[in-house]
């Protein structure tokens, strides 16, 4: 007796989020990995290239678990907004927060 499709769809959804999440797993490791023994010149072109996959899987997981990519980005936003409020140490020490904002809103206008 043949599955019917829905079954099929949902059996490979189920198999899709679990391979996200081991690449995830995987990335995560990766960071640790070039950050305890990369040398500097090939540090940031590694660190780069392992957050933008640990960003990329988690807009493909959020996506496969039913959140739409406005939903991450827009939660993004509001933590950012948070921490700017909050005055968290980040902002306080650095500015990260408040560039992360300016560089949140510069890449929305330029998609208009």
């Amino acid at each position: 007796m043949a599955l019917p499709e829905k079954e099929i769809d949902i059996t490979r959804n189920i198999k899709i989020i679990e391979c996200l999440k081991s690449e995830m797993l995987t990335e995560v490791a990766d960071l640790f990995k070039v950050l305890a023994g990369g040398a500097r010149e090939e540090l940031h072109e590694a660190v780069g290239d392992v957050l933008s996959n640990i960003i990329l899987i988690s807009y493909l997981l959020g996506k496969r678990l039913g959140v739409s990519y406005n939903a991450v980005e827009m939660k993004i936003r509001n933590k950012v907004r948070l921490g700017l409020v909050e005055n968290n140490d980040v902002e306080k020490y650095y500015g990260d927060l408040s560039e992360l904002s300016k560089h949140l809103g510069s890449s929305r206008r330029k998609e208009k």
